[in-house]
């Protein structure tokens, strides 16, 4: 490590809070990026298989973006919501009639965080109920009430919460007591549980939360239809569905514009959360609920910096960019050879135990060889070999972050995929 960053992780250290994560065993501070790369700041280039956990959506400095947000911030950067903003009512349009939610209406925010808390406080005014349900396994961001629906332990540093929790079985489809099941009686057996559950609460429940695809959690996934059918037996009881697509949305998965989608035999879900990938590094988030959800708080409020100018410029600009460019499409493309590709180097690698995902949301899980432990230390070595070599990916999971998560920007192309899968393919033979 050069003394420059050894000062700067040293102050790091100083002023912030010690849970606050660094991966790696020497930091590295990212200065540039263009494309699918980023520099640190020795000067060194490397391939970006994680884009700022799942944000840096479509390119690194997309000339489109850069230049909508130089153009607003010459104009004016701030206002807040007391006034009316035409980049914020853009972009609400199109949201709502991308989320295929009815008569559908669009509250921004800073952050996913902040977009999930909003959609607790909707469901449980609209309900008048504090009882939610949730996937075990799940992460809804780092709020007090987002951590008191956490399933994953790794990430719910309190048991305190406004919220009566409960979770549900059904986010994890390879581990726990319903693995060995098909499909379908993998399925049916969720529902039987959530029946069960919903036996044996007092009052009526707010609402079920879930990732579609479980982002923290090791990209984990349920079959597809379980929400669908989660969703009848939530109808019959008056319980809203929000669908967490902070990390799912916006075609990342491939097959889906929204992950809620692939379970959408049952119609749109009540309530929608997004963030990260629209502001493509702009912070942005927020919530699209029907009008009678979304209007049933009985005070006033607004938001100081959520749906500011500057950050609806780019979001408009980095949405255009997306859809005119089928970036759905080429996640769908490139992220089913990459997955093919990696499954060809796990079948001979006995330190994997599952290669999983959909499009450019993929999670390769980890084990000791020969046993099914979570092998956290492997995956932490693989990181590092990979940043070596000039690859950037994550690492995550419900048991001991021993997945390793590999979301490009959904522009990745063919000859980026096979080089980042080449490195990749060399760090796992190399640790394993």
């Amino acid at each position: 490590m050069t003394p420059d960053r050894a000062s700067l992780q040293a102050r790091h250290r100083a002023v912030l809070p010690d849970w606050l994560a660094l991966y790696y065993a020497e930091p590295i501070e990212i200065t540039h990026g263009e494309g699918r790369h980023v520099w640190d700041a020795d000067g060194k280039k490397y391939l970006d298989f994680f884009g700022g956990i799942l944000t840096t959506m479509t390119a690194h400095a997309l000339p489109e973006v850069t230049k909508a947000v130089s153009e607003q911030a010459g104009r004016i950067i701030h206002s807040s919501t007391l006034y009316l903003n035409r980049p914020m009512v853009e972009l609400a349009e199109r949201v709502a009639q991308l989320s295929g939610i009815p008569d559908a209406r669009v509250f921004f925010t800073t952050s996913g965080t902040e977009a999930n808390d909003t959609a607790l406080l909707l469901a449980t005014a609209y309900r008048r109920s504090n009882q939610i349900l949730a996937m075990r396994n799940s992460y809804h961001g780092r709020s007090f009430s987002a951590v008191g629906i956490t399933g994953n332990k790794n990430w719910s540093p309190t048991s305190l919460s406004p919220l009566q929790t409960l979770y549900v079985h059904g986010g994890v489809r390879g581990r726990g007591p319903y693995a060995g099941l098909s499909d379908a009686a993998f399925i049916d057996a969720c529902v039987a549980d959530l029946r069960d559950m919903l036996g044996q609460t007092r009052g009526g429940v707010a609402a079920l939360i879930a990732e579609p695809v479980q982002g923290v959690g090791g990209f984990t996934a349920p079959p597809d239809g379980l929400y669908a059918r989660f969703r009848e037996v939530l109808q019959e009881h008056g319980i809203l569905w929000i669908t967490d697509e902070v990390q799912t949305g916006w075609g990342r998965t491939g097959d889906h514009f929204w992950g809620w989608q692939a379970h959408g035999q049952s119609g749109p879900p009540d309530i929608l959360t997004f963030a990260k990938g629209i502001g493509n590094g702009m912070s942005i988030g927020g919530v699209v609920a029907r009008a009678d959800v979304m209007n049933s708080l009985d005070s006033q409020s607004i938001s100081t910096f959520g749906g500011s100018p500057i950050t609806m410029a780019a979001g408009n600009a980095n949405l255009s960019y997306l859809l005119e460019h089928d970036l759905q499409g080429n996640a769908r493309r490139v992220g089913g050879l990459l997955i093919e590709r990696l499954r060809a180097i796990a079948a001979g690698t006995a330190a994997v135990r599952e290669v999983r995902g959909r499009g450019l949301m993929i999670g390769v899980e980890l084990v000791r060889p020969g046993t099914d432990e979570a092998a956290p230390d492997t995956a932490a070595a693989v990181l590092e070999s990979c940043r070596e070599q000039g690859l950037l990916i994550g690492k995550g999971g419900g048991h001991d972050t021993s997945v390793l998560r590999i979301a490009p920007p959904l522009t990745l192309t063919v000859a980026e995929a096979e080089e980042g899968a080449a490195i990749l393919e060399r760090a796992l033979r190399e640790v394993a």
